[in-house]
């Protein structure tokens, strides 16, 4: 049986607003199967491509170098990287609105 490569995750900033997590990847490295409990924002910090497993399925998608996207609470997914090189984004969720 083997043991997949684990993403490495490292929180660059956690507080009661805001955590941003740099994700760095091996090639085929993963981040397992998680939900998303807040919105959130990717930004690659360099071109690759990621195979997706979701709920209803799976599929590659190409990141591109400093083109964010935006995601909803509740997304449920496995990323891994598909490329041959070590692929990294950033993320920043956001745990609350300040009034």
């Amino acid at each position: 049986m083997t043991t997949a490569i684990k993403a490495v995750a490292t929180v660059q900033v956690d507080n009661p607003l805001t955590r941003v997590t740099e994700w760095r990847f091996a090639p085929g490295a993963t981040t397992g199967w998680h939900r998303h409990e807040y919105d959130y924002v990717v930004v690659p910090l360099m071109d690759g491509r990621v195979h997706l497993k979701e709920p209803t399925g799976e599929r590659e998608v190409a990141m591109r170098e400093g083109a964010s996207y935006f995601r909803q609470a509740g997304v449920e997914h496995d990323v891994i990287n598909a490329g041959t090189a070590e692929y990294a984004f950033i993320e920043v969720e956001f745990k609350a609105t300040k009034s």
